[in-house]
């Protein structure tokens, strides 16, 4: 029985299961990340309670402020809002001439605003002149951030006395980039006294901003003309840095209140349990809506929601734990929108999905195209709303500005849980258990529709029972059994005719060497008979020689004797007698020698 064993492929089973230990990771990193929610996940100004300004910047001519000046406002209000002690808080600019300053969680709001709208101001401090000798022995070992105490020091001259400030290079042929300043006739004087004095000793001057020290450079040598050139190695962008802390002394900039809004804790916890709420209850409708229509697939939409929603959580709070993200009021407004437009897409992939049984497809089948299909016209649509989403992200501000980054956060996340968790868990679960089982997935409508057009491909019904199952399974794993044993057998018998070939080949072999070997024998043994042979009959001749010999001399012996008995005989007869018996003689004697 011969066997042909097909090329191997790839089970159709390992992406989908590969796509779910992913997901399920994700799942497990974002609930370490977001338990517990309420500690974890920032909450922002409307929510938590505290301070939001808008602040409008004029100059004195009342000329829209230019981006260098506004930018100089913006640290300076930075390093206010800082100062105050307060986390998450943000400073951004709004169009060409506003500010908005949020800080949730301030306990003073109107102290807050105050120190807020203070200008910034600028000073240039001996730093061997401060009393404290703590702060001064943090500044001499190059600290920056540290705050100086009022009344422990004398300013040299204030950020009024500057009148320009640019980037220029330490020297022709250094990398480095340096900032120098341009003084007035006031701070000159002032500057000129203070570097003589400082000069021989390399004494440090620190830049104060609003009381923080900047930075504290050395003084290299006198600088009588008011032209100052700070050095330091500094790169482009630590120069840059730089020259806006010292414009922010001389801004010629006015900050006025536009708008201002305290939000007190309670209010915003009011709001967040409103917006908690809404969002819990249309999560539960949404749910309930998908398993009274759509019954077991209603389950696997549900389960797609509750993993959207941890992988959307854990989002949040790795946002939250980088100062990224702070929930608002319309932030979970975008939550609630978002919840919809997960399960839209859900229905999109279901609908999709049946549709392709009603066509006439197995359902296996449909579990790949439909569900395919579906999920990329989800996507499709999902990356319209993206778009939209990042659009108010970018342009918009404040509340709006949180509604478009929970939006497209929710709407990554529902493409994520899409191909990673919907199609895979249907692609699974389609073969076998729904073709098993239509009626409770509720797809057993889409095939006996199928069944009356005459579309199906494949008759789908609900399956074997689980007993005639069971012996399917006993049967085929009987058969196969027995197709092992047969091929093992086979394999086994073929291996003993080939033992079986090569014996005889073995023994064919000997035996014509055994053949040849005694043909060898045969003629070695002739060649020795005949040698033999010939000795003997070279004896035997000899011996017949010497018997001939001796008879020779035997008979002439006997010749002789009778002769000279006939010589004798003759004498005795008488001569009548004596001549026949003579003649008699004769004839003897020639009789004998013939003979």
């Amino acid at each position: 029985m011969a066997r042909f064993e097909a090329k191997k492929k790839g089970s159709p089973r390992k992406i989908p299961i590969t796509l779910l230990i992913v997901v399920v990771a994700l799942a497990v990193f974002s609930i370490m990340m977001f338990m517990p929610p309420q500690e974890k996940i920032n909450m922002g100004l409307d929510i938590q309670g505290g301070v939001s300004v808008v602040m409008t910047a004029k100059t004195t001519s009342d000329e829209v402020p230019s981006s260098e000046q506004m930018e100089a406002a913006v640290a300076v209000l930075q390093n206010r809002v800082n100062a105050l002690g307060a986390s998450e808080a943000t400073v951004q600019q709004q169009g060409t001439n506003q500010i908005l300053v949020q800080i949730p969680g301030i306990d003073d709001p109107q102290a807050a605003i105050e120190t807020i709208g203070q200008v910034g101001y600028l000073e240039f401090v001996d730093v061997g002149e401060i009393t404290d000798e703590e702060t001064r022995s943090m500044i001499e070992q190059g600290y920056t951030g540290v705050t100086l105490e009022p009344g422990t020091y004398e300013p040299i001259f204030t950020g009024s006395s500057i009148t320009n400030v640019t980037i220029g290079k330490e020297s022709d042929v250094s990398a480095d980039y340096a900032v120098d300043l341009v003084l007035d006739s006031e701070g000159t004087a002032a500057f000129a006294e203070a570097t003589a004095e400082l000069a021989p000793t390399k004494g440090q001057v620190a830049i104060v901003l609003d009381g923080v020290v900047q930075s504290a450079p050395a003084v290299q040598s006198e600088i009588p003309n008011g032209r100052v050139q700070i050095t330091g190695n500094y790169t482009l962008e630590e120069a840059q840095s730089l020259v806006t802390i010292l414009q922010s002394g001389s801004l010629p900039v006015t900050l006025e209140y536009s708008q201002s809004q305290v939000v007190g804790p309670t209010l915003g916890q009011d709001s967040l349990f409103a917006g908690l709420i809404s969002a819990l209850v249309g999560l539960i409708v949404v749910i309930l809506y998908l398993l009274f229509y759509y019954r077991g697939m209603g389950i696997l939409t549900a389960g797609a929601m509750l993993v959207f929603a941890i992988l959307y959580l854990g989002l949040l709070a790795t946002l939250s734990a980088m100062d990224l993200f702070s929930l608002s009021l319309a932030g979970i407004a975008g939550i609630v929108l978002t919840i919809g437009m997960a399960a839209d897409s859900s229905i999109l992939v279901i609908e999709r999905f049946r549709e392709e049984i009603r066509m006439g497809r197995t359902i296996k089948a449909s579990s790949k195209s439909g569900v395919h299909h579906g999920i990329m016209t989800s996507i499709d649509a999902d990356v319209v709303t993206l778009i939209t989403a990042l659009a108010l992200f970018i342009l918009a501000a404040g509340s709006v500005k949180g509604f478009g980054l929970t939006l497209a956060l929710g709407i990554a996340c529902d493409i994520v849980t899409m191909l990673c968790f919907k199609g895979p868990i249907i692609r699974l679960l389609a073969p076998r258990v729904m073709q098993m089982h239509p009626g409770f997935w509720g797809l057993k409508g889409d095939v006996e529709e199928a069944e009356a057009n005459g579309d199906v491909v494949i008759k789908i019904d609900d399956g074997p029972s689980p007993r005639e199952k069971k012996k399917a399974e006993k049967e085929a794993a009987r058969a196969a059994k027995a197709d092992r044993a047969a091929w093992a057998a086979e394999k086994k018998a073929a291996k003993e005719k080939a033992a079986k070939e090569k014996a005889e080949k073995e023994a064919a072999e000997a035996a014509a060497k055994a053949a040849a070997e005694g043909e060898e024998i045969a003629e070695a043994a002739a060649d020795a008979v005949e040698a033999e042979a010939a000795d003997m009959a070279e004896s035997i001749t000899e011996d017949v020689a010497n018997v001939a010999d001796d008879a020779v001399e035997a008979a002439e012996e006997a010749v002789g004797d009778a002769a000279d008995a006939v010589e004798d005989a003759i004498e005795d007869i008488p001569a009548d007698e004596g001549g026949d018996a003579a003649g008699e003689g004769e004839d003897v004697k020639g009789g004998d020698q013939d003979a």
